[in-house]
């Protein structure tokens, strides 16, 4: 289809013939226009035709990093804060949690100064923001971030004062301010990225000293783990257990919420036979940026490869677990990040989920063969938005606050009860593998 200049009422007419549901996405303030109005696809939930692919959000579907990016958050504000932060209480879940959770990091800082930036002080402001940005410079591992933080200085006026290689040039101890709310949200972003990409340099050096200091952090447990039934999901989905998934019903469902245990190994055994011959592409999908997913699911693999020698399944289907958790390229058919698209236009912008759909080769008129998985708001309108009408969502304590209009089923006990209470939803193909 060419571009084309079209009158309003012609618009109109385009978008009417495109379905009977439709999305108003607000952009960020420094976005032309103030929002976009999308035609999302129609809501699926049984598979008709064999499944082809999944489609995964990371924190807080995959993985448990959505705490980390809560105490990350609450660090800026506490830090803009200044004199104040040290007493203010944080996040509030009921009231904020729907607004920090599954949206770009922008639109989440947006909010917070929205929400809380009567109480920002600006010299504490350019005293965080100075901090985060030399160790942003002497160490992180993105250049992205990088050079966001040179791009912030110098519009702050601060270049001389932030040099590279996180050493402090010229007049080091001149007073400094942010003021203005467009530079105090990008000051924020900054120190956000900061104290993330901190913790996650610690995660990679295993200092467990750093980490137990986090608040919430238990010791004696990872700092990220999978969600529960994650591991099990991809393996069946990759066809990697066939008969022997009906072995992990005490794995999958630990407290037999959903069913007992006979009939729970009956289910599994079958989804085990069905993906065996029918295994999926799978693809992660997150707002977070590459460095940042690369080390989460480094560290999720890690400890799913711990979890799996614990399992009652063969050794020869070990031995293809092993290999398939390796590492995330093994397993996942398509990986995508912030960094293949621009914050403009993450969740709930469709273009990461497109991105994915391209890559695992799933043509359009084939959308309605494929499953979307995501905890979120922004996420589940993101998943429909890029046309996959068979849209799941899977909350966890810190998203239970969220509007789930956009999925076409709500899963609350997360991916357990897919599998368990409605067979990954594809019973009525399952005929021969019962």
């Amino acid at each position: 289809m060419p571009i084309k200049i079209i009158s309003r009422n012609q618009a109109a007419d385009m978008m009417v013939s495109r379905g009977d549901q439709f999305v108003r996405i607000p952009n960020p303030s420094y976005v032309y226009p103030p929002y976009e109005i999308c035609p999302i696809a129609p809501a699926l939930k049984e598979f008709n035709t064999t499944p082809l692919a999944a489609v995964m959000d990371m924190d807080g579907t995959t993985t448990t990093t959505e705490t980390l990016c809560i105490h990350a958050l609450e660090h800026a504000v506490r830090k803009a804060m200044g004199s104040g932060g040290p007493d203010w209480q944080g996040l509030d879940p009921d009231r904020d949690y729907p607004h920090v959770i599954g949206n770009s990091t922008t639109k989440h800082v947006e909010y917070l100064a929205d929400t809380y930036g009567s109480a920002f002080e600006p010299e504490a402001i350019g005293s965080a923001f100075l901090d985060a940005a030399r160790w942003t410079l002497g160490n992180s591992r993105d250049e992205q971030r990088r050079q966001q933080v040179r791009v912030n200085a110098q519009q702050f006026g601060a270049s001389d004062i932030v040099a590279d290689h996180g050493d402090a040039g010229g007049k080091t101890n001149r007073p400094f301010s942010i003021t203005g709310r467009e530079h105090q949200v990008q000051a924020c972003i900054d120190i956000y990225y900061q104290r993330y990409h901190e913790i996650l340099a610690a995660i990679e050096r295993n200092d467990r000293t750093f980490l137990d200091e986090i608040p919430g952090v238990d010791p004696d447990r990872p700092l990220i783990e999978p969600m529960p039934g994650v591991a099990v999901t991809l393996s069946l989905l990759k066809g990697d257990l066939g008969e022997d998934a009906g072995k992990l019903a005490g794995v999958a469902d630990p407290d037999n919420k959903f069913g007992e245990p006979g009939k729970s190994a009956q289910i599994l055994a079958g989804l085990g036979r069905f993906f065996a011959e029918h295994p999926v592409k799978l693809a992660l999908v997150t707002s977070s940026i590459r460095y940042e997913a690369e080390v989460v699911m480094k560290e999720v693999f890690h400890v799913i490869r711990d979890e799996i020698e614990t399992w009652p399944v063969s050794e020869a289907v070990k031995a293809r677990l092993r290999k398939r958790f390796d590492e995330p390229a093994l397993c996942y058919d398509a990986f995508v990040t912030a960094s293949d698209s621009s914050e403009i236009r993450l969740k709930p912008f469709r273009d990461l989920y497109s991105i994915a759909l391209q890559q695992t080769g799933v043509q359009p008129e084939d959308f309605d063969s494929v499953i979307g998985f995501e905890d979120s708001q922004s996420g589940t309108v993101a998943i429909r938005a890029a046309g996959i009408g068979r849209c799941i969502a899977v909350p966890f304590s810190e998203t239970s606050g969220h509007s789930f209009d956009a999925a076409s089923f709500v899963a609350e006990g997360g991916l357990p009860e897919v599998l368990l209470a409605h067979s990954f939803f594809v019973s009525g193909l399952m005929r021969n593998h019962i």
